[in-house]
């Protein structure tokens, strides 16, 4: 018997009734020949991590556009704290931890440089063919762009974690409200860091309700759910410690995500984002005949990839002058043309 059989077996021994085993996944597009080591999501959370995208998240903008500081969050660290407590809830609940891991760690994979700054500019360049949801770029990563072939359970927990989309998985579930509890307390952190807000500022209720040591917030909101979701179908909050994690997330909408010196840098960022577009849409059409739906999608998945610095950097070289420019790294936008199923959202 092979060690992932054997581990196949644990799993139904082991994990919830609700939990989502291994053996009865749904597969994946194209079939392959099992791993003998490992489990199925363990696979798709293994090609997650080795994929170019993931390695991009590092340098892509979680609140704070390029941040000097080495200690503010960037869209991998948000990403690996996600994963962090989505493990903690699925070990509590006793549901598929590898399952949890693989949709956490890939969940953000097609979000943009500029965190939703540049989500906001690419969702109005895009709107005649259905806008841009970062959700929806992170499935187009896996399935289309890197072609990591996942399961699909995988698949829809990366394209429901985004609020108001259901998941088929409670191991999805999780993912939602982890990332949830996750940027909402280092987005806090982070903004004590940067001084545009005090933990005095924060509401008084909710200082009460949580305390303000981080630690102690996270950990409420953590035990909370597990209290309100153990041996249950489904994984939530209680009504009272959702209606207080909600009143911080109102509070940081207001004081730091739509008000502060965090956004100063906003208007700069569409202009960036906008003139790179235009010039990569006038780019293609010069040197390939291509229906211009293609050509926007190709440009859109692009950009999309991009890190902050390599958007920035694209830009100098090509709207400041200079004595030469190399344009060989835009070769990779050629290839992203002739991707199956470039219409796929």
């Amino acid at each position: 018997m092979h060690i992932r059989q054997k581990a196949e077996e644990n799993e139904l021994k082991i994990l919830s009734i609700y939990a989502t085993k291994s053996i009865e996944s749904k597969g994946r597009d194209i079939e392959e020949e099992p791993c003998p080591v490992r489990m199925c999501f363990q696979r798709d959370r293994d090609r997650i991590i080795h994929s170019k995208a993931f390695r991009r998240l590092k340098h892509k903008t979680q609140v704070f556009f390029s941040p000097q500081n080495d200690h503010y969050r960037t869209r991998m660290t948000h990403t690996l704290e996600v994963s962090q407590i989505a493990r903690t809830l699925s070990r509590a609940l006793g549901l598929n931890e590898d399952l949890t891991e693989a949709i956490a760690l890939g969940h953000d994979l097609g979000h943009t440089p500029f965190g939703h700054s540049g989500e906001r500019v690419l969702n109005q360049l895009m709107k005649e063919l259905g806008g841009f949801r970062h959700n929806e770029q992170s499935l187009r990563v896996v399935k289309y762009i890197e072609k990591l072939n996942l399961t699909k359970e995988v698949k829809d927990g990366i394209l429901t974690h985004s609020w108001g989309l259901k998941p088929i998985t409670l191991e999805g579930m999780v993912v939602q409200l982890a990332d949830k509890i996750a940027y909402l307390n280092h987005d806090i952190e982070d903004a004590i860091e940067s001084q545009i807000i005090t933990e005095n500022d924060l509401p008084d209720d909710c200082k009460k309700y949580f305390t303000t040591k981080r630690k102690n917030r996270l950990g409420k909101m953590i035990n909370d759910v597990v209290e309100n979701s153990i041996n249950k179908e489904s994984v939530k909050m209680s009504e009272e410690c959702w209606f207080y994690l909600n009143k911080l997330r109102n509070f940081m909408f207001e004081k730091v995500y739509l008000n502060s010196q965090a956004k100063e840098e906003e208007n700069k960022v569409e202009g960036v984002v906008r003139q790179l577009f235009d010039y990569y849409c006038d780019f293609i059409n010069k040197n390939i005949n291509e229906k211009e739906e293609i050509i926007k999608r190709a440009v859109c998945d692009y950009i999309a990839g991009m890190t902050d610095r390599y958007a920035v950097s694209k830009y100098k070289d090509l709207f400041i002058p200079k004595s030469s420019q190399n344009k060989k790294s835009d070769e990779q936008i050629f290839k992203l043309i002739g991707i199956d199923g470039i219409y796929a959202r």
